[in-house]
């Protein structure tokens, strides 16, 4: 019986210490639905495909991006011709900013949501988010943090440190 009671709690500590291990491994990426996936009703579709692939929307919310804040987001690509188009398209409409929490969840984020250029998606990753519901490069559905230091950053951006004059809330009324 001692050895049974000896048995089962080591069978108990293994499994909590590989559990703390997972915890520790657990990233935090952003996930951004861009305004062609909320006016092409994509919303729901890609949400489910988040939860089925196994990550926790840890937070979510529709916000409308001013051009200050949509260029202040996007910075790192301001000496690109396509800035100024990227601007004028994520102020277009609304965004759904959500953070996502997986193991890997930085990498495994860009493998579901697919190249950048949906049109090519389409072709060589056809079962990607972008190839679901993008268009283009530009119009491609959604955005992924590209490493956890941007992901980090990024989520900052959104739900920490961003002053309230350049995101808009869009409230919801539940009745």
């Amino acid at each position: 019986m001692a050895v049974l009671r000896l048995l089962l709690l080591r069978v108990v500590c293994c499994q909590a210490y590989r559990s703390a291990g997972r915890e520790a491994r657990s990233e935090r990426t952003l996930a951004i639905i861009k305004p062609d996936g909320l006016f092409g009703n994509h919303m729901d579709a890609v949400k489910k495909i988040i939860l089925e692939s196994g990550f926790r929307i840890l937070k979510e919310k529709i916000i409308q991006l001013d051009e200050e804040s949509a260029a202040s987001f996007y910075a790192e690509h301001s000496a690109r011709s396509f800035f100024p188009s990227l601007v004028q398209y994520m102020t277009s409409g609304p965004v759904l900013v959500m953070v996502l929490g997986k193991d890997d969840a930085v990498s495994s984020w860009r493998t579901l949501i697919g190249p950048t250029d949906a049109s090519k998606a389409k072709i060589t990753h056809p079962q990607s988010i972008r190839a679901m519901c993008g268009t283009d490069a530009e119009k491609n559905c959604v955005h992924g943090s590209d490493s956890p230091q941007s992901a980090q950053r990024e989520i900052s951006f959104f739900f920490h440190s961003m002053p309230s004059a350049g995101v808009q809330a869009i409230e919801h009324d539940e009745l």
